[in-house]
């Protein structure tokens, strides 16, 4: 016998949005959100060195000055490692379309396009590739995303796709709940 999934918390609904659920979204939707980040020295040295990532393109200025190869940033300079712009991608999408999200299954296709510099500034533009009801859980539904970053210069530098499951307004925020009021 399969036990049945805990109640949610409906106090915790009024801390998030309410038009992020499931059935919210269709195939075909274009979402671009609001936020952008520009990327510092730190943002991108920190990632670069936790994740032991040795290539010196990502933090040795005197290289990329004298020696550098043919995606360096114009005017020489750091090439931001590519984890560091595609997390800051997925996390400017996060609000809109993972919120609700209670597990993350995949992501794939990431296609570095351009390169993306100290100082470059991303924004996130995300497009609903596919939905599809969760077959391990009827409280909950897949949905697909396609992420694109797009820098300041308004060039395509990265995309992604991104497959979450998230939380059915139907079981999550019932309607008639005193608690689901704002």
């Amino acid at each position: 016998m399969t036990p049945a999934p805990p109640q949610p918390d409906l106090r915790l609904a009024r801390l998030v949005g309410r038009d992020n659920y499931y059935e919210d979204f269709a195939p075909g939707a274009l979402y671009r959100h609001q936020r952008g980040k520009t990327l510092t020295a730190l943002d991108n040295l920190w990632l670069t060195h936790a994740t032991m990532n040795t290539a010196e393109a990502h933090f040795n200025e005197d290289m990329m000055r004298t020696r550098g190869f043919g995606t360096v940033p114009p005017g020489g300079g750091i090439l931001v490692y590519g984890g560091a712009s595609f997390s800051l991608v997925c996390g400017l999408a996060q609000q809109d379309c993972c919120e609700q999200a209670l597990s993350e299954r995949a992501i794939h296709s990431i296609a570095l396009k351009a390169p993306v510099a100290h100082g470059d500034t991303l924004y996130a533009v995300s497009e609903v590739l596919a939905k599809t009801p969760d077959d391990k859980r009827a409280d909950a539904g897949r949905v697909t995303f396609k992420h694109y970053g797009i820098n300041q210069k308004d060039e395509l530098v990265l995309e992604l796709v991104r497959e979450v499951v998230l939380k059915r307004r139907s079981h999550w925020l019932p309607e008639n709940s005193k608690e689901s009021e704002a």
